[in-house]
């Protein structure tokens, strides 16, 4: 990829960052939308830091120009859920105090970009593409008076699914990618084959219907519905609606392994997820679910496609070669993997805690993508993780148990 290139993917990248901003009103800047993260001004300041600290500070050498912003907007927290902030609005800069930081970083990147190694400029922009999505559920939990929704439409209809298991025979897969592969988080490497025994997956994400039947009897109910009555609610990105019965239910790790434990199954691993989605049919595995086709909206529900889920049966053609639908799209995927690293792990030189602060026993493995979930992260290698109570993501999931039969 030319410089040119990369040029032009961290102008896109910044143009999605803009995009949220300018749905809020001044005052949400300094609402917390989940009480265990930052207020929304972190956000405002942080992705353009990440560019300043690693690209200007920390890999060509130049000075600082307001160190005290450097530090404020350099990293996020990520504290169990609980754990609240205790910081208040009078503590942050103003909107306008941050915008100025901002202009002079982003000038200031701009004519030294030539200067950085490409390696540098992919953690950039990935980083904002991940910000992006991020902002996007942070977004999802701001309260309605604070948001502009712009044109929207929810799309509820569709074909109602056939839940069924398919069958996946053993066989080999590939997980993380090769240094002559390009760009990858210190995480994705290096790349190794599994061998992954016979099992059978639910062809489709758990929906809100099924789930339903689970809360019915006992389940804990996902921090997105809303109870009124002896109905359920859902709360999208701008509204709150009667429950879409076909949407993938978006539920914590908890959630998720507590109700494949009732269906008398279980959620598969991360090389289960892989066989399923990238193997198959006796073929090498392949860069997506459907093929080798670049991802498109042809496809399935990414690249900020839209705000909210779509039915677990739209986009067919993205199934994959097994016949499992939307293992990339429409909301990320809980495994039962922890999340660490794979043998041969080197942390990231100028960014060494990207991975290696979550591996432990709470964060877990998610893998697929979501509405909001960028082109470019798509990629097979692309590995996600949350902490397994966090309930805010778009995190749904599907089962596996032995297979029926071959």
């Amino acid at each position: 990829m030319g410089r040119r290139s990369l040029s032009q993917e961290l102008e896109q990248a910044r143009a999605r960052t803009d995009e949220f901003f300018e749905t809020l009103s001044p005052e949400a800047f300094y609402e917390r939308p989940i009480p265990e993260r930052h207020r929304l001004i972190f956000y405002l300041g942080h992705v353009e830091a990440f560019d300043w600290n690693q690209i200007c500070r920390w890999t060509l050498g130049m000075s600082s120009f307001h160190e005290s912003f450097d530090q404020l907007f350099e990293a996020g927290i990520d504290p169990p859920v609980g754990e609240l902030a205790q910081d208040q609005p009078s503590d942050w800069p103003s909107i306008r105090e941050v915008q100025a930081y901002n202009q002079q970083i982003r000038g200031t990147v701009d004519r030294v970009l030539d200067d950085a190694p490409e390696s540098v400029i992919h953690i950039a922009i990935e980083h904002r593409l991940m910000h992006a999505e991020t902002n996007a559920y942070l977004l999802h939990h701001l309260d309605s008076r604070f948001k502009s929704s712009g044109k929207t439409r929810l799309q509820v209809a569709g074909p109602k699914p056939e839940h069924a298991m398919v069958d996946i025979p053993a066989g080999q897969t590939i997980l993380g990618r090769d240094l002559q592969e390009g760009f990858g988080w210190d995480n994705e490497f290096q790349a190794h084959t599994v061998q992954v025994p016979a099992f059978s997956m639910s062809r489709y994400k758990v929906t809100n219907s099924q789930y339903l039947q689970f809360v019915q009897e006992g389940g804990d109910p996902p921090a997105m519905w809303v109870r009124q009555g002896d109905t359920w609610l859902l709360r999208t990105m701008f509204e709150t609606v009667p429950l879409p019965p076909h949407w993938p239910v978006y539920v914590t790790h908890g959630q998720a392994r507590a109700y494949a434990l009732w269906a008398g199954m279980a959620l598969p691993t991360e090389a289960q997820f892989h066989r399923a989605a990238f193997g198959g049919c006796g073929q090498p595995d392949a860069p997506f679910p459907w093929g080798t086709e670049a991802p498109t909206g042809e496809w399935g529900n990414f690249n900020f496609a839209g705000w909210d889920p779509v039915p677990v049966t739209s986009h067919p053609r993205g199934q994959s070669r097994f016949g499992v639908a939307q293992l990339v799209g429409n909301g990320w995927e809980w495994t039962s993997t922890p999340f660490g690293p794979f043998e041969g792990f080197q942390p990231l030189s100028t960014y060494p805690g990207y991975s290696s602060r979550f591996f432990d026993v709470d964060h877990f493995v998610v893998k697929g993508g979501g509405p909001q979930t960028a082109a470019r992260l798509l990629r097979r290698s692309f590995r996600n993780w949350f902490r397994q109570e966090y309930p805010y993501a778009h995190t749904g999931f599907r089962c596996v148990q032995a297979p029926s039969s071959f």
